[in-house]
């Protein structure tokens, strides 16, 4: 008897056409290919050509399927009707939206533009952003890197030109020896993921510091479970070993650091700790050879790192003399921090042998000749494989900046950054901190900004300061109070508006910012503050324009809504003037571009602004005879020159699209990228690759690419010169001068050299366990907890607490415990989790939702038992008695200090719901259907 089997077909067909663009599921910017059926998205994957994922995509990249056709997204322009909070609009037109902004907008510029403040959450259009607000004239503009990783960037940037993320990478084809730092799974993920199957397949050792083990510490060979805050003393320690051992590349710092430049060792001079400078500036080194003072560049110098020089009465020591004094004293001996750190003093010291033994007992030699900047020829290059990565877990405490400081410091003294096997930058980084620009702050009514918002100060005459010493800035971003704040204190910006100080503002613009939630501080204080009115029941905030693609926690609190697309229906540039996806051999941008066209009355905000912007007739934004330049940003990413011949991309520039890097605007620019799969690539020449601040190929081929006008060698800076400068302003030297309340914090914290000091702020007595949030593997941005397929990765978070509390407090998964700080209180259920450092708790960051946002069911596990740790945190630190309120960020940048949160934690009765129970706001979209599943074509 034969049995007839029904038809199947083992290879159906995915899709009818297949669009390649760049995925916005976290900050990677992988290659996807987007299969369409039927005009429809009918499945992503990753682009195999792509040369940041190289065809691995993960969960949330898949899930971007689910982003795009979210039930959450908003569907029209809108003004608010109700009170600011009740979430009450009326649907308008982009006219009338464009109108309503125009006419508030128009007035503050002719008479005061800095009553505007702009602020980005997580776009990647900064160079665009910063451009028109610049147009605008107002001082009042940053980006969301201020409660991110500022502390990173600025803290690499000033010591050796890059960092870490964005700004390079490892050598995952030759390091032996990897360590992570601070680093959850969200950032960089799948390249690091790739990076560690590299490592893995090959042998390689990888250590993971982070008080938590989860992600890649939990594949590491060896977990190091710091106490939280502690990572710079750590650091220091395995530095002194270094040092004490004579295990360091004295070469390499002779070669290519300042560890030889001389510095004013008097301390009555008033250039106390200075450089010692020729006539054009150059840092002077004494020559090995000659015995003579000689600039540190010159052709055939071998600087000398012990010689002194004595002129005009005053003796100058080498860098190198003060490193030694400060790092070889008892205060890092291994067993002077092991207790604050958590980590036995034995294993300190065999980390710091292991780091040894692998960085000179196993170097390795590349046979690539090259020329260093001093004229001399290398036959072969030297690779130290070691390498580091760091992220936000050590960056976000008030002592990040220089945390993050002392972790280049421990790669330079090894050798390990720019060289085989080790750290190695992106295009178009390394760029020195002077090649940057300053901040500038001049607010001129009916005119521009006098220059870029954000830069790299080099003193106190670079503040942004009014002639009478306040603030320029509302978020007093590079001022006294957090001097080299690189990138604004967007966590400042509402309470300082709120508060008028340093002055009131008429308008808050925020773009894809969550500010009513998880991107803040203290979130319920920041509702009040959104929606608080003065003796004449005006808000005390008058005016909020917010831009958004779907109805987040913060839509509510806006007067003005102006729709954002998904990011499947937006042209984007991932620029080298921005944030590009370059990989170590090789410049690389990309575009998105509307794989699909939106259904609802949406704009890309850029767009918008290219709107706005011509409306409002800002320079740049206008023709000369008034008409609106940019059509739309697709017309701008084509059209705009940054400078001649450069603009926000880089690939199929000039008339035949043949120029890379340099070359005038080509109109078929995008489709170039479209048929080229999205992206653009341009290879460093092979000998180029390495020793990039130093190497004259490298130099001539990114002057070449427009990263450079000239070649500009430079050296890094284990002494950052500027932080000097600041010290000596607070001990009494110079013209500008800090508060009198400042100057002791300022001796304290602006040390030239990488130091340590506590972040636990005062106030905090009997909360004595560490409390932190990591973002998951899963979600990146607040957005991902509405997305269909990655809430069932995610739907609700506990917090994790060491065995030790659980059975000290008495506690069992699925309990509730009542957990407090100095501001406030949360409970909140529970899990044990034996992998954790015994002082830290700690939760996935930003799966908590309030009811009546993201279109999701009011009863949702992500608003009844998801919750957040920011009620507990407060963007001011606790009163310390002196009748001042200080911010709670790193005193240098200003980073918010999100990780130094300290709590107290007992058991509590099961509430129906976690506290706080926020009130739910009303959706301005409609509730999400029961069943949101459909099928694509046949």
């Amino acid at each position: 008897m034969t049995h007839s089997q029904p038809p199947l077909d083992l290879s159906p067909k995915v899709s009818d056409e297949v669009r390649k663009t760049t995925c916005y599921m976290c900050a990677c910017r992988c290659g996807i290919n987007v299969h369409m059926k039927k005009g429809k998205v009918a499945y992503i994957e990753g682009n195999r050509d792509h040369p940041v994922n190289q065809g691995v995509l993960c969960a949330k990249g898949s899930a971007g399927i689910m982003q795009h056709n979210s039930p959450a997204r908003l569907r029209n322009p809108m003004k608010r009707v109700g009170p600011r909070g009740s979430g009450e609009f009326e649907s308008i037109s982009w006219k009338e939206a464009l109108q309503i902004a125009t006419d508030w907008l128009e007035p503050l510029r002719r008479e005061a533009p800095e009553k505007l403040a702009f602020f980005t959450g997580r776009d990647q259009s900064q160079s665009f952003t910063s451009l028109w607000a610049q147009a605008y004239g107002t001082p009042n503009y940053a980006a969301h890197g201020g409660f991110c990783s500022v502390n990173m960037a600025t803290a690499g940037i000033y010591t050796m030109g890059g960092a870490f993320w964005e700004f390079g990478q490892p050598d995952w084809d030759h390091t032996k020896l990897f360590m992570l730092f601070g680093v959850a799974e969200d950032h960089d993920s799948n390249p690091i993921k790739m990076g560690l199957g590299k490592l893995k397949k090959r042998g390689a050792r990888v250590i993971g510091v982070n008080p938590i083990r989860t992600g890649y510490n939990a594949i590491a060979d060896d977990w190091v479970g710091i106490t939280p805050g502690t990572d710079g003393l750590f650091i220091l320690s395995l530095i002194h070993c270094l040092m004490k051992a004579g295990r360091i590349d004295l070469d390499y710092l002779a070669r290519y650091t300042d560890a030889p430049v001389l510095l004013n060792s008097d301390p009555k001079s008033p250039e106390y700790g200075l450089q010692l400078r020729d006539a054009d500036g150059k840092a002077l080194v004494v020559d090995r050879k000659t015995g003579k003072l000689t600039p540190f560049d010159q052709p055939g110098v071998r600087p000398d790192l012990a010689a002194t020089y004595r002129t005009a009465g005053i003796t100058h020591r080498p860098v190198f003399h003060q490193m030694a004094e400060q790092y070889l004293g008892e205060d890092y001996t291994p067993e002077a921090v092991a207790e604050r750190c958590g980590i036995p003093a034995p294993r300190i010291r065999a980390i710091a042998a292991e780091l040894a033994r692998v960085a000179f007992d196993e170097a390795i030699e590349l046979e690539h000749a090259w020329t260093d900047f001093r004229g001399e020829h290398h036959k072969t290059m030297t690779g130290r494989p070691v390498s580091f990565h760091a992220m936000r877990g050590i960056s976000a405490h008030a002592n990040g900046f220089q945390t993050c400081r002392a972790l280049h410091v421990l790669q330079i003294i090894l050798g390990t950054v720019e060289v085989p096997g080790g750290f190695r930058f992106k295009p178009p980084y390394p760029k020195p901190a002077t090649a940057h620009p300053k901040p500038h702050c001049k607010a001129t009514p009916d005119a521009p900004l006098d220059g870029p918002h954000l830069g790299f100060v080099q003193g106190p005459d670079d503040l942004a300061l009014r002639a009478d010493g306040s603030p320029a800035r509302i978020d007093k971003a590079f001022t006294w109070e957090n001097p080299m704040s690189a990138h604004g204190l967007m966590h400042m910006v509402i309470s300082n508006a709120y508060a008028g100080d340093p002055y009131k503002i008429d308008t808050l613009f925020l773009y894809m910012a969550n500010m009513s939630w998880n991107s803040s501080m203290n979130p319920g204080g920041v509702m009040e503050m959104l929606t608080d009115t003065d003796e004449n029941g005006d808000y005390v905030i008058p005016r909020i324009i917010y831009s958004d693609a779907y109805s987040s926690e913060m839509v509510a609190y806006a007067d003005l809504i102006l729709p954002d697309t998904t990011y499947l229906e937006r042209h984007d540039c991932i620029s080298l003037l921005d944030r590009p996806i370059s990989e170590a051999d090789a410049a690389a941008d990309a575009i998105r571009w509307p794989v699909v066209e939106p259904n609802r009355d949406v704009r890309g905000f850029q767009s918008a602004l290219c709107d706005l912007g011509a409306k409002l007739g800002l320079p740049g934004f206008v023709n000369e005879d008034g008409t609106q330049k940019y059509k739309d940003y697709a017309d701008y990413i084509t059209s705009h020159e940054r400078r001649p011949g450069i603009g926000p991309l880089a690939g199929f520039r000039g008339e035949d699209g043949k120029d890379a890097g340099r070359g005038a605007p080509n109109p078929e620019q995008i489709d170039r990228y479209i048929e080229n799969g999205g992206f653009f690539v341009n290879h460093i020449p092979e000998g180029a690759n390495y020793y990039k601040p130093w190497n004259a190929a490298y130099q001539d081929w990114a002057v070449g690419m427009g990263i450079y006008d000239a070649p500009q060698p430079y050296l890094f800076s284990l002494y950052v010169e500027p932080l000097r400068r600041f010290q000596l302003a607070a001990e009494g030297h110079g013209k500008r001068q800090p508060p009198d309340h400042l100057r002791e914090r300022i001796k304290q914290t602006m040390s030239p050299l990488p130091i340590w000091y506590e972040s636990d702020p005062e106030g905090t007595q009997g909360y004595d366990v560490h409390a932190l949030t990591q973002r998951p593997m899963a979600m990146y941005h607040s957005w991902g907890s509405q997305n269909a397929w990655l809430r069932q990765l995610h739907g609700h978070n506990p917090l994790y607490l060491p065995t030790a509390i659980m059975r000290a407090k008495g506690l069992q998964d699925g309990d509730w415990a009542h957990v407090t700080s100095p501001h406030g209180g949360i409970t909140v259920p529970v899990m044990e989790m034996a992998a954790l450092n015994p002082k830290t708790v700690w939760t996935w960051n930003a799966i908590g939702k309030r009811k009546g946002a993201w279109a999701l069911d009011r009863d949702a596990p992500e608003t009844t038992k998801g919750f957040l740790l920011n009620h507990l945190i407060h963007e001011l630190l606790p009163p310390k008695g002196d009748g001042l309120r200080w911010s709670n960020s790193d005193p240098i940048t200003g980073q918010a200090a999100w990780f130094d949160l300290k709590v107290h934690i007992e058991k509590t009765a099961a509430p129906a719901e976690a506290q706080p129970e926020i009130p739910a706001q009303r959706s301005p979209v409609p509730p999400a259907p029961q069943d949101i599943a459909w099928k694509v074509g046949k």
